[in-house]
């Protein structure tokens, strides 16, 4: 037991006054795009925080003061370091001085589509080794209902601590959009779920020292299904309005139209646009933890699994379209020479996890197309085989090489007006060549054309 705490009063009012007056350690394990903005939060609140990870090379770089994450600059990292504030280790013997301890670690899905919870249980055990009476811990990866209670309170439960008496554990979703130039860690609410009401209370105390908003709810499990329901919720929608944009391609009808002009009705919708995919670790990802979980109790979700079938067909529907439009140019996939304008999975972020770009890649090449890629945010990629794929400037010449380009990420550094000057022929899946000036290029979108340049076709009754 840490020597600042005794038996002589309620371990979790111990806790919450040293949390006040900033006397507390905190720790946070897994230092990446979760872990090392929260970090820095509780140092800008005042908190030493010791950052633990298992990857030397980013302990290394944290400690020479630089950042691998694009939304927390070098300079933040160095200040924390240089003031003792922070300090990342590979060291597992650390986490004892920790008061409270935040998890921030990935939860993949296995290719069966089942939760990799191996992280998560590799966390959970390395705080058990090390925990102590007056421990807060609290799990932030995304997961499904009941992995707090099932998963991280046996295992604290195991060293003789009981929770909620010597020990306070609770579930706080991550809500981190990575790119997002307005809501960042500290100005997004943060919901707090814990397994017992002192949980609850320690919990959002830790919370409330760095974050603007903490929003109780009454048990982990509802903080877990928060996180499922508001991704589960895009995810939905998005592979609603991918459907209506394929419908509207078989009526000859332009989507962004259409949805421009529903999106003014003042109640009753919210606007979503279509697109290549999903990606990014959550919204491909997040709806399956909810799924899974409701195959163990006998309950398909349908709504979700309809929803992923159809998001994740929309890397077939571009490469369909593409080779459609080559042939109205009369040409073929196979041996076409195709560039693919931003394979970050969502616009001015660095981040590949999930990108249909790297579909629509492969499923052209496996076509027979030659294709090369730019981002102004990424250099280069490893692919799943270990081969590392290298991205091509943006010149005049790529743009005339190109017998096709293809626009997945609506990167705001790109000069889509130079594109449509230099290029012939251009699928947008973005509809960001909107209101540009006519040019060279022949422009296709995932439904008729995005700028309505385009004849509408005949419908059967027309004919």
């Amino acid at each position: 037991m840490p020597q600042h705490l005794t038996n002589d009063r309620d371990f979790s009012q111990q806790l919450i006054a040293r949390i006040a007056d900033r006397s507390a350690v905190i720790g946070v394990i897994g230092l990446g795009y979760v872990g090392l903005p929260l970090a820095m939060e509780f140092v800008q609140a005042g908190f030493t925080v010791i950052g633990y990870d298992v990857s030397q090379r980013v302990v290394d770089l944290l400690m020479a003061g630089q950042s691998h994450i694009q939304d927390i600059a070098g300079d933040t990292v160095q200040a924390a370091v240089a003031q003792g504030r922070f300090v990342a280790t590979t060291q597992e013997d650390r986490l004892r001085e920790c008061e409270a301890i935040s998890i921030a670690v990935p939860t993949p899905l296995s290719k069966t589509r089942d939760p990799d919870m191996a992280f998560v249980l590799s966390a959970a055990d390395a705080i058990a080794r090390q925990a102590h009476p007056g421990l807060c811990v609290v799990l932030e990866s995304t997961t499904y209902p009941g992995t707090t209670r099932e998963l991280l309170q046996p295992r604290l439960e195991a060293q003789g601590l009981t929770v909620g008496r010597d020990i306070f554990v609770a579930f706080s979703p991550e809500r981190v959009d990575p790119g997002n130039p307005v809501y960042h860690t500290k100005n997004t609410p943060k919901v707090v779920g814990g397994i017992t009401p002192a949980c609850v209370e320690v919990a959002t105390a830790l919370y409330q020292s760095c974050i603007d908003t903490v929003v109780p709810v009454s048990s982990p499990e509802a903080a877990e299904l928060v996180k499922l329901l508001e991704n589960t919720f895009r995810a939905v929608n998005i592979g609603l309005v991918n459907e209506i944009a394929i419908v509207c391609d078989k009526l000859g009808v332009n989507v962004w139209e259409v949805i421009d002009a529903a999106a003014t009705k003042p109640f009753g919708f919210m606007k979503f646009t279509p697109g290549p995919g999903i990606g990014g670790h959550c919204i491909p990802l997040d709806p399956h933890y909810l799924a899974w979980k409701m195959r163990t109790l006998n309950y398909k979700t349908r709504f979700i699994d309809l929803a992923s079938e159809i998001n994740s067909h929309m890397p077939e529907w571009v490469v369909e379209r593409t080779a459609a439009s080559l042939n109205d140019v009369s040409k073929a996939v196979n041996g076409s020479r195709i560039l693919v304008l931003g394979v970050a999975y969502k616009r001015d972020i660095d981040d590949v996890r999930e990108s249909p770009a790297l579909d629509i890649i492969r499923l052209l090449e496996q076509r027979g197309a030659h294709v090369e890629f730019h981002d102004p945010f990424i250099a280069s990629f490893r692919e799943d085989d270990g081969h590392v794929r290298n991205g091509v400037e943006l010149s005049d010449e790529m743009l005339a090489w190109a017998d096709a380009v293809v626009i997945i990420t609506d990167h705001k550094a790109v000069d889509y007006q130079r594109v449509v000057n230099q290029a012939t022929l251009i699928m947008d899946t973005r509809n960001v060549t909107k209101g540009l000036a006519p040019g060279r290029a022949r422009i296709r979108g995932l439904a008729d054309s995005p700028d309505g340049r385009y004849e509408r076709r005949a419908l059967p009754r027309d004919r």
